[in-house]
């Protein structure tokens, strides 16, 4: 009985010794993190940001006690810098701005705002202060007729290639306007459908009849389309693929011919794996 009291003794006093390394005591956040995704046309729009409540404070007013006062430089949010992410070429607020990460800045006053863009390269909000913006807009804010108590960022009031990026909290409400060039992509979308099976697709899919040995010569007809399509001469391996076809449906002489074709454009290239594939497949053809 004594030696037991001592094991659980002993296992006590090592749980609780781990207990305060291991564990954590979890809290809500204050200002918890959310992340907006959605599509304005056919770009891919994300907001990254942090959002504080009030709290019974006022937010904005000329007061320095504010949380944020008229003409102070805000990451528009809390915590890390407020990151806006645009997956194609994009226009906000009439100003053309690429593809690419931003950290969202705004000035907020009572009659405009300020908003700007600047290329997102740290979470740090202060590490902004010196930077030049990518972009500066100039916006008139609206006042709401219900209070938003936490702050909120979202992407709505869309249309097909439109919407608005909107700042609230408070009885402030701030929309930055934003499009995409949606008429352009559906163009090239429909031109390229349209036009039919591109090379690699008609490569793609005699490569993988090759492969399961089914109906070679749909194979060979298809690899053949696409070294035809080829813009100058047809790459190595392409080549390479309609002479293992050929060498499959016991056309070893075209088999060779087009082999030698690829071994050149190998050398060309400098590609020891194709140049040892084709000088192998050629002996071996020859015999």
């Amino acid at each position: 009985m004594k030696k037991f009291c001592s094991i659980i003794a002993a296992l006590s006093m090592a749980l609780a010794i781990a207990l305060p390394l291991s564990a954590q005591i979890q809290t809500p956040a204050p200002s918890p993190t959310a992340e907006v995704k959605t599509k304005v046309g056919l770009t891919d729009v994300t907001l990254l940001y942090s959002r504080p409540s009030i709290k019974g404070r006022v937010v904005f007013s000329a007061d320095k006690t504010a949380v944020v006062p008229f003409g102070s430089m805000w990451r528009t949010g809390a915590n890390s810098a407020t990151k806006i992410s645009f997956g194609d070429d994009i226009t906000v607020g009439g100003v053309a701005i690429k593809k690419g990460d931003y950290a969202l800045f705004t000035s907020p006053g009572a009659t405009e705002w300020k908003v700007m863009f600047f290329k997102y390269d740290s979470p740090g909000a202060g590490d902004y202060g010196d930077k030049t913006a990518v972009a500066t807009w100039t916006l008139k804010p609206q006042k709401l007729s219900e209070k938003v108590e936490t702050f909120t960022l979202d992407i709505n009031d869309q249309t097909l290639d439109k919407a608005n990026i909107n700042i609230m909290w408070e009885n402030t409400k701030v929309s930055i306007p934003v499009s995409a060039d949606v008429d352009a992509k559906v163009k090239a979308s429909i031109d390229r459908v349209m036009a039919g099976p591109s090379s690699n697709d008609y490569s793609a899919a005699a490569t993988y009849y090759l492969t399961t040995k089914k109906e070679l010569n749909k194979a060979l007809e298809w690899i053949q389309k696409a070294n035809a399509m080829t813009a100058k001469e047809p790459q190595f391996w392409t080549l390479r693929t309609e002479s293992l076809i050929l060498a499959e449906l016991g056309k070893k002489k075209e088999a060779i011919d087009v082999a030698m074709r690829s071994l050149a454009a190998a050398k060309e290239a400098k590609n020891q794996d194709y140049i040892s594939m084709n000088e192998a497949s050629i002996a071996q053809w020859k015999k």
